[in-house]
């Protein structure tokens, strides 16, 4: 295993230092999300749809709209993926309740299936970062992306994160 790099503490600030952060931000994403790139380039779909997959399971029930505003997309980008998403069958759109204009969205048994698939590669990644890095460093994590966030992305967040099914 290579030998893991940060900077001394009294230099976290330096550009060098947030510069580093940023390389780590982008490598760590960039190689997380391989594995479940794989997969969905198997199936010839990509992030967009993986996202919409991932809050959808998060939030069965997930209007439009507020899916729209979790994405921060235009109504014509997600338009293009729920379409696909819908002709394969991973993802169904029902009226509301209530309000018949509404469109609730949750995922058929195959896009449940897809959406685990995908997050159990993800959660043993996550499970094994954790584990390595020790409680202390992800609370640190969980504050330091936190405040990576604008004040209406946190809020956005901890709205989501309180609604969400298995929190």
């Amino acid at each position: 295993m290579t030998e893991l790099l940060w900077p001394a503490p009294a230099q976290y600030l330096r550009e060098d230092a947030i510069r580093g952060g940023m390389d780590l931000l982008l490598f760590a994403h960039k190689s997380h999300l391989r594995r479940a790139d794989e997969e969905l380039s198997a199936l010839q779909i990509g992030r967009a749809h993986h996202r919409v997959l991932y809050f959808v399971a998060r939030q069965p029930g997930l209007s439009v709209g507020e899916l729209l505003d979790l994405l921060g997309v235009t109504k014509q980008s997600l338009g293009r993926v729920m379409t696909d998403l819908q002709k394969r069958g991973l993802i169904i759109q029902e009226p509301g309740q209530r309000d018949r204009r509404q469109r609730l969205l949750r995922l058929s048994a195959e896009g449940h299936d897809l959406e685990q698939r995908l997050f159990n590669e993800l959660r043993a990644n996550m499970q094994r970062a954790y584990a390595a890095a020790g409680e202390t460093a992800v609370n640190g994590y969980w504050s330091m992306m936190q405040h990576l966030m604008t004040p209406e992305a946190r809020s956005q967040f901890a709205a989501f994160h309180a609604k969400s099914k298995n929190s």
